[in-house]
């Protein structure tokens, strides 16, 4: 199976669809007046459908297994067309478009099997995907205007020459590839005059975004929230109360971050902790949905 721990949870949906076509008149009337000889075919094939949906993961090998929210499907006529749509809607890590394609599928087969015996040139025609939604193909995610952003590794260590940065640069190449294509690179150490004197420069010179990785945690040298939440205009809590969520789900050290975000004047700034698995955590849990705070902002724009 693909690995999918890393992505966020959100609500997924998805429509499918399945055609079938039968040779009369009769046969469409006969299943309207439930005279099919096996039984209702729309009830039977409804609860074939409902179960195929269900059991999706259990008979096509690269499905992970989730929770089903909601399923519906309908049945429609059109000459001698019966038209299935089958809708599922799960909130999870990804998508439901192949449970609603296996459940349009049943559903056809299960109204085949039915009608067969009175139908002979009865025929499945098409299974498709109708729509889709949910997941990061459904936010924004394409930066259109310049985006000018900055990472600040606070550590003592890093900057004393006695270790070497791999956070930072972990979140310069994840930038990169979201299309942040000018991303400044510093070290200072944790000293509070050093954060607050890097902050202020480059919330100075215009950047948009500032992240500092580093001192958010509980350790005597930690000063990186304290440091930056006093400088900052507008406090958003949300974000990294999404980014401990997500942690939290991994390790139960994530509740020790005491990261904060906000804005001053137009920069935002995000602080993360100095591990790189907190990092590659961290930029998962909002990377690349944290773009739209640019153009709910006022500041830089992005599609979607």
């Amino acid at each position: 199976m693909v690995d999918i721990t890393q992505k966020v949870s959100s609500l997924r949906k998805a429509i499918a669809r399945a055609v079938i076509l039968v040779s009369s008149q009769s046969t469409i009337d006969r299943i309207i007046n439930k005279q099919i000889p096996k039984g209702d075919v729309f009830e039977f094939s409804r609860a074939a459908g409902l179960l195929a949906v269900k059991k999706t993961s259990d008979v096509i090998p690269d499905c992970h297994p989730l929770p089903v929210e909601y399923t519906a499907i309908t049945h429609s006529i059109d000459g001698l067309t019966v038209i299935v749509d089958v809708e599922v809607h799960t909130i999870y890590k990804t998508g439901v478009e192949v449970e609603a394609m296996h459940g349009a599928a049943i559903t056809a087969l299960t109204m085949y099997d039915m009608l067969k015996p009175i139908d002979k040139s009865v025929e499945i025609a098409n299974i498709r995907l109708v729509a889709k939604e949910g997941g990061k193909s459904s936010f924004s995610s394409q930066i259109t205007d310049a985006l000018k952003a900055a990472v600040v590794v606070c550590s003592d260590s890093v900057a004393g020459g006695k270790a070497v940065d791999e956070s930072g640069k972990t979140i310069v190449k994840r930038l990169e590839t979201y299309g942040v294509m000018e991303v400044g690179y510093q070290v200072i150490s944790d000293g509070p005059d050093e954060i607050r004197n890097a902050l202020t420069r480059l919330a100075g010179e215009q950047f948009n975004l500032v992240i500092f990785t580093g001192g958010t945690g509980v350790s005597p040298r930690d000063n990186t929230p304290d440091v930056v939440l006093p400088m900052l205009d507008k406090i958003i809590p949300g974000i990294m109360e999404a980014v401990r969520s997500y942690g939290q789900e991994r390790t139960p050290y994530s509740m020790l971050s005491r990261g904060v975000a906000g804005f001053i004047g137009n920069t935002l700034v995000l602080t993360f902790p100095g591990s790189l698995k907190g990092v590659e955590e961290s930029m998962s849990a909002i990377f690349p949905f944290i773009f739209h705070i640019f153009r709910v902002a006022g500041g830089t724009r992005h599609s979607g």
